[in-house]
Parts: structure tokens; sequence; C-alpha cells
């Protein structure tokens, strides 16, 4: 059995065994209550805000795929996108393991070539990851920088270990975001560094008629990316600001969550479960099940507030990754089926 099926395997038990310690300490016998307590104004709004932040993120995609010369039209992009976060999702990775489906789909369903399809996917992942780390790493010191003013101090007991362990946290973000910068750089400046150590690596491949045209696709990346960069200034800067929009559309969610169970949080607070969160769902786990869960537990424990509330806010954000994962699942019959 292939190494990548032994740790699948592996962590799907762990992902289970966090959501058992987690439910044990929830009072779960009120969550049907507490859900049932919304009125169907707020069902609406958070459906709404939740449809806008993935049509945002679709957007983003078309318009660099638009960019690029080729891209299909809006639905188009969000049946492939869609099926290819469901395929994500169940993958034991933080977002990541329905790209490949997603190009193919690209290529033979839109007819996009290889290269731009690729390109186009790898610049829409590049500003979800950089502005992910860049969010996080300012959401992190604001908590280390405003305590004073954060509920995280006044209302709980935060020890010098949590300190420390922000800072670390702080740390790695800013390494990762240094990294994914270098990389864009070496991309952009010295594409031939990178082409020529693949090409080393693959000569043997290019033995192959069917192959070969990888080097050819490769080469066509790499001016592709010049190209954009020196004449697409404009809509490469509006795709930072719809990465922008789709955070603020998250933070918003989670405010507006936690509005719904009478919880007002300050600034500082509301950055500190929001940050706990979405670093829940880097971990290696297929859908950060179980350690997103222990996340917003931790964060209302820290913060003193009510298990009901967080509670309500585990049950909606899962209520909504399986309302994305049925309509994903749709989206990936549709593409199958109509080819």
């Amino acid at each position: 059995m292939p190494q990548s099926r032994w740790i699948a395997l592996l962590l799907w038990p762990l992902a289970l065994a966090l959501v058992t310690w987690t439910l044990s300490q929830m009072p779960l016998a009120g969550i049907g209550g507490i859900l049932a307590e919304l009125h169907w104004h707020q069902w609406v709004l958070w459906t709404l805000v939740n449809v806008l932040a993935i049509a945002v993120s679709t957007e983003r995609w078309r318009r660099l795929g638009r960019m690029l010369g080729e891209a299909p039209g809006f639905w188009q992009m969000l049946l492939i996108r869609q099926a290819g976060q469901t395929v994500s999702f169940i993958t034991p990775a933080p977002h990541f393991g329905g790209e490949p489906f997603q190009i193919y789909w690209l290529v033979k369903r839109a007819g996009m070539s290889i290269h731009r399809a690729v390109l186009s996917l790898a610049l829409d992942r590049f500003y979800e990851l950089w502005i992910n780390f860049l969010v996080l790493m300012l959401g992190v010191s604001l908590i280390l920088l405003v305590p004073q003013a954060a509920t995280i101090v006044s209302n709980s007991q935060i020890t010098d270990n949590q300190v420390s362990d922000w800072y670390v946290i702080l740390l790695l973000l800013l390494t990762l975001l240094v990294a994914l910068s270098i990389i864009a750089w070496v991309l952009i400046r010295q594409p031939a560094l990178i082409s020529s150590r693949l090409e080393k690596v693959s000569a043997r491949w290019f033995d192959s008629p069917k192959l070969a045209a990888l080097g050819a696709h490769w080469h066509s990346l790499g001016s592709d990316i010049k190209k954009v960069v020196r004449t697409q200034k404009a809509e490469l800067l509006n795709a930072l600001l719809l990465s922008l929009l789709g955070w603020a559309l998250m933070i918003f969610e989670v405010w507006l969550a936690l509005s719904f169970f009478d919880i007002r949080l300050d600034t500082v607070a509301l950055a500190q479960i929001m940050v706990a969160m979405r670093l829940a769902l880097l971990l290696p786990l297929p859908g950060g099940i179980g350690s997103l869960e222990a996340a917003v537990l931790w964060s209302f424990q820290t913060l003193s507030l009510p298990m009901e509330a967080a509670l309500g806010l585990i049950a909606l954000t899962r209520l909504r990754d399986v309302l994305v994962l049925v309509s994903g699942a749709v989206c990936l019959y549709t593409l199958r089926k109509k080819h």
C-alpha cells in the first residue's frame, strides 16, 4: 500500500478521536434547540453571506483565467470549483487535493491549454494562501500587541506559555509568507532557474511523444507569467481586492453567527476565535474534522464564553460544510455526466 494511503488511514482515526473528545465537552442535547431559535431572516442572511463568499472566490479564479485569454463562464467555473472543493475537503491535506481534477476539467470541458489552466489555478491558490497567511499574521499580531484591550486578558488567565505559543505561530506564519513571496519572485524574475532543474529531472520522460509537449507547456507558462506581470497589473490588483473581500466575508460570517447567540466581542477576541479556527483548518486533517471543533472549544473556554454559543458556532460551520459538500457532489456528478 502506498505511503500516502497509510498516512490517510492514520489521519482519519485521529480526526475522529478529536471529534469524540470535543463532543464529550459540549452540551449536545441543546443543539437542536439552539438552531431552532434562529429566525428565518437570520437563516437567509447567513446563507446569503456564504453564497457571496463562494461567488467572490469563483469570480477571482474566472478573472485570472480571463486575464490569460482563456476562461469559461462563471457558472462553468463554479461547477469546476465546487467539484474540486469536494475532493479537497475529504483529502487529508489543508484545502488541497482537488486541483488535478480542476485542471483536467478546465482542459477537457473548457478547452483551456494545459499551461494556462495550471497557471490560472496556481495564481488563484497563490492569492488564497498568501492572503490567508497575511491576515492570520495580522490577527496574531493584533492579539499580541493589544492585550490590554482584549477580552482574552480581562476575562481569562493567559499564561506565559500561551504568549510564547502565539509568538511561535507568528514566526511560522511570517516564514511561510516570506517563502511564498520568494517563490513568486523567482517564478517572475528567474523562471529559467526552475525550468532548467525540472528539465534535468524530467529529461528521460521527454523521449515519450505524449510527454514531450510538457517541456513546451512549461516554457509557455514561464512566458505567460512574465507577460501577465508586465501587462495585467490592474487585473492582478483586482484579484488581490477580491481575496481581501473574501476574507472580510469570512470574518463577517463568524461575527454574524456569534451575534445570533447574543455574543458581542471586541476586535481582539474576535481575532482570536477567527485565527484559531483558520489555523485548525491548516492541519492535515480531512476538512479540519476534530481540529476545528477543538479550536472553537479552546477559544471559548479561554475567553470565558458560554459553551452553548460554541456549540451553535460549530453547528453552523459544519452545516455550511455539509451544504458545500452536497452542492459540490452535485457539481461533480454534473461534470462527469456531461463528460
